[in-house]
């Protein structure tokens, strides 16, 4: 691997140590996010939240994010709350977020839900089922329909209270050695794809793997994997996915509008003053904005660029999203029928979305299918 490409996989990552407080840091923070009274030069009581995120410093539309939600809580506190980012590694490897703040070894997450659906199945619908939701209808569902309300049940088993970080938008199918022309050629494959898309890819015959961000380009350079997909066009073209594999498919129906999630310690929440709670929520809420605002304006430019270096850019033939479609449903009903409370979320989203695909369908279906042509 390169140099250059080395340097951007690894994000500037710290070893454990580093990025590890020590003990005594620790119990400062504790004290600290617990009220302890210690009071900054105004009368403000100081408040340190440590935040661990799930992706690499250098993916700025997602782990960004983060960053916005650290600068204006500090600003709307004028600077007596402060949460400090961590990427991938510094704090806990990308896969234990969810797992540092149930521990209280940081007070704030950044990952995806549907990395945890080890913990409880349900939390695949934190972030997206296949062949689900937009983003529009996600975030409607979320934060308009009660989805929230019925997640925050099964994160408060964890001690977690979960908010929306943004979402992607419809995201890639992937990168692919090789031409996939039907089902048939799915088997045998190995692909980088998580959560309930790679449950459906299992069943269509591919060898799955689980692969954090930093780990893809490594497995896809030395042919331990033969596919993958990440996000689109602005962080593949990052992480340099183009190099090796040069078919690009669409669309990604595992993740047509994924919602990524900040996990806040419900302790933590809990010990904050009623206005850095409000403080909090505020910043939440402009952070998540701020994702598919960036992915909107960069996706386009850089799948520009990734055509002008030879990427052979393919739709998912017709034959490979009615397998999928198959499979996915197949899937998520094979939970519902031995998981009442799955059954419960389950029947709640579907109703939600039967309705309001019956009005995007055709105001807004016959719009883009016109306008778009």
């Amino acid at each position: 691997m390169p140099d250059s490409r080395r340097a951007f996989l690894t994000g500037g990552l710290v070893g454990a140590a580093g990025g590890i407080v020590t003990a005594s840091a620790a119990g400062v923070l504790r004290r600290r996010a617990g009220g302890s009274g210690l009071l900054d030069g105004k009368g403000r009581r100081r408040v340190l939240w440590r935040l661990a995120s799930s992706f690499p410093r250098t993916l700025d539309g997602i782990y960004g994010v983060a960053e916005v939600l650290s600068e204006r809580v500090s600003a709307m506190s004028d600077g007596a709350f402060e949460i400090r980012c961590h990427q991938a590694g510094e704090l806990v490897p990308a896969a234990q977020v969810m797992d540092a703040v149930q521990q209280g070894s940081a007070e704030i997450g950044q990952s995806a839900g549907y990395y945890y659906t080890g913990k409880n199945p349900s939390l695949a619908f934190d972030t997206c089922i296949p062949f689900g939701l937009t983003a529009r209808q996600q975030t409607a569902w979320l934060e308009q329909a009660g989805g929230r309300e019925l997640l925050r049940r099964v994160y408060a088993d964890f001690g977690i209270r979960n908010y929306s970080c943004g979402n992607t938008g419809a995201q890639m199918g992937g990168w692919f050695r090789e031409q996939v022309q039907s089902a048939a050629d799915l088997k045998g494959l190995r692909m980088r794809i998580p959560g309930l898309g790679g449950k459906v890819m299992d069943r269509l015959g591919v060898s799955v793997q689980n692969l954090a961000a930093g780990d893809i380009y490594p497995a896809l350079e030395r042919g331990a994997i033969d596919a993958t997909e990440w996000v689109g066009p602005y962080d593949d073209e990052k992480l340099g996915f183009y190099e090796i594999a040069k078919n690009y498919y669409y669309p990604g129906w595992w993740e047509p509008g994924p919602s990524l999630s900040f996990m806040v310690s419900q302790a933590a929440f809990d010990a904050l003053p009623a206005d850095y709670r409000a403080i909090l929520e505020a910043g939440i809420a402009q952070a998540a904005a701020t994702m598919m605002q960036r992915y909107d304006r960069e996706n386009p430019r850089a799948l520009r660029r990734l055509l002008d270096r030879g990427v052979k850019l393919r739709r998912f033939d017709d034959d490979v999203l009615r397998r999928a479609r198959e499979a996915s449903r197949a899937l998520v009903d094979d939970e519902a029928a031995v998981d009442p409370a799955y059954r419960a979320i389950r029947d709640h989203w579907r109703d939600f979305a039967a309705e309001s695909t019956a009005w995007l369908g055709k105001n807004e279906l016959a719009y883009a299918s016109f306008a778009w042509a």
